[in-house]
């Protein structure tokens, strides 16, 4: 099993950041694909960053040039500093990490966006 564990969470203006972070209880952390995936209230999870173990990343359109995904394997930890927030990206933000058909995700941290 693998323990991740969100936190960064909260309310937020618009415009305004937040920086969440994934704590996870693996020594083999760099050998997984880590993911922040979001849902929000009557709609579908829908994924919004990847990083690879050596660093590649992929977005969701929605996000890009506004979030990044980063990764410190040291630390086993995975990052999403979120800028230039709208209230669309309000949600439940969730921590995944993938390795073939192996699939762990964290409890989520809620992020409002909002006035």
């Amino acid at each position: 099993q693998v323990q991740l564990v969100e936190s960064g969470g909260g309310l937020v203006q618009p415009g305004g950041s937040l920086r969440l972070s994934c704590a996870a209880s693996t020594s083999i952390f760099s050998i997984y694909t880590m993911g922040w995936f979001r849902q929000a209230p009557g709609k579908q999870r829908e994924l919004v960053a990847t990083i690879t173990g050596d660093g590649n990343t992929n977005y969701a359109d929605s996000v890009k040039g506004r979030f990044t995904i980063s990764r410190n394997n040291a630390k086993s930890t995975v990052y999403l500093q979120m800028n230039s927030l709208k209230p669309e990206d309000t949600a439940v933000y969730y921590c995944n990490a993938g390795r073939r058909a192996m699939n762990f995700w964290g409890k989520g941290t809620l992020v409002t966006v909002s006035s």
